[in-house]
C-alpha cells in the first residue's frame, strides 16, 4: 500500500485538513499540488501555500505550490496545466476547499450564499471536471471530497439552509460521479464524527478554547490515505465517517487523534444518528469520549 509517485491535486491545502492529508500522502513519496489562495501570511490564519509545500517536502514528498481560486475557471485550468507539465499527470483529486457560514436564512447575506455555493459545490465540480482527462489516464484514479453523508433530516437544514445546501452539493457530486465513473474512477467522501481543530473552529464556530474538545486533522489524513489506496474500480460511492472507517481498517487507538485525550468531544454537523458502518463494525462501540 503506497502512494509513491502518485500526483495529488489538493484544494485548500495551505493549512488544516488539506495540509494534513498532503503531509500524510507525502510520507510515501507522493507529488502534491498545494492548490490554495493564501500566498502571503494572513493575520488570522496560519500557513501559506509555501509553508505547506515546505512541510510536504520535509515529509518526503514533492510539492508544487500554486495560487488557485477554485471559483475561477481560467485559473483552475491554468493550475491543472502547470501541475501536469510539472509532474506528468494527475492521479488523485482531493476536494477539500470549503467555505463555511452556518447561520439562519435571515442572518445569511446573499453574498455568503454565493461564496459557499461557488467554493463548495461549484468549485468541487469545476476542479474535478478539469482534472478528468488526466484521471482517465491514471492508474487507480480517485476523487475524494471532504463532505458529509446525505442525511435528509430537517435538523441539518433548518438552522443553516445556505451552508447545508452548499456542503450537500459536494456530496451530490460524489454520489453522481460514483455512478458515472463506476469501474474506472473512484468517487468517495469522508467526514469527521467530531469537530476538528482547524481555523473554522477558532474563527467561525467556537473559538480556540474549544480545541481541547476537538480531534486533530490527522484523523482525516489517515482516513483519506487509506481510502486513496483502495482499488478505484471497486471502492466507490462511499460516504465514510472517519472513526468508524478507521476502526474497520484495524485502527484501535482513537485517543491518538484527540487534542486533549479524555476531554469530551464536540460532535460535528451532519453525522446521521445511525450512519452506515463498514462491514463488521459496530459504530455504537465508538464513543465520542474516546
Amino acid at each position: 500500500m503506497s502512494l509513491e509517485g502518485k500526483t495529488l491535486f489538493i484544494t485548500g491545502a495551505s493549512r488544516g485538513i488539506g495540509q494534513a492529508i498532503a503531509e500524510r500522502c507525502a510520507r510515501d513519496g507522493a507529488n502534491i499540488v498545494v492548490a490554495a489562495k493564501t500566498a502571503d501570511p494572513h493575520p488570522k490564519l496560519e500557513g501559506t501555500i509555501y509553508t505547506a509545500a515546505d512541510a510536504v517536502e520535509k515529509a518526503g514528498g514533492k510539492a508544487l505550490p500554486l495560487v488557485v481560486d477554485i471559483r475561477d475557471e481560467a485559473n483552475v485550468e491554468a493550475a491543472i496545466a502547470k501541475s501536469v507539465d510539472h509532474f506528468g499527470g494527475i492521479d488523485i483529486v482531493v476536494n477539500n476547499a470549503s467555505a463555511i457560514f452556518p447561520r439562519s436564512t435571515k442572518d445569511t447575506p446573499v453574498k455568503r450564499w454565493d461564496l459557499m455555493h461557488q467554493v463548495n459545490a461549484r468549485g468541487t465540480y469545476l476542479v474535478t471536471q478539469k482534472c478528468l482527462p488526466h484521471l482517465e489516464k491514471a492508474e487507480n484514479p480517485h476523487i475524494l471530497a471532504l463532505s458529509p453523508p446525505l442525511d435528509m433530516d430537517v435538523k441539518w437544514f433548518a438552522p443553516h439552509v445556505a451552508y447545508t445546501s452548499a456542503k450537500y452539493g459536494m456530496s451530490l457530486c460524489i454520489l453522481g460521479w460514483s455512478g458515472e465513473f463506476k469501474g474506472k474512477i473512484a468517487a468517495n467522501a469522508i467526514w469527521p464524527r467530531t469537530a476538528i481543530a482547524t481555523a473554522a473552529i477558532a474563527n467561525v464556530l467556537a473559538g480556540e478554547e474549544a480545541f481541547k474538545n476537538c480531534r486533530k486533522p490527522e484523523i482525516l489524513a489517515d482516513t483519506a490515505y487509506l481510502v486513496l489506496n483502495k482499488p478505484a474500480a471497486e471502492f466507490t460511492g462511499n460516504f465514510l465517517i472517519d472513526d468508524s472507517f478507521l476502526v474497520s481498517e484495524g485502527v484501535t487507538n482513537l485517543d491518538q487523534y484527540a487534542v486533549s485525550p479524555g476531554d469530551e468531544l464536540l460532535p460535528d454537523f451532519f453525522v446521521p444518528e445511525n450512519p452506515p458502518a463498514p462491514e463488521g463494525v459496530n459504530i455504537m462501540n465508538i464513543s465520542l469520549s474516546h
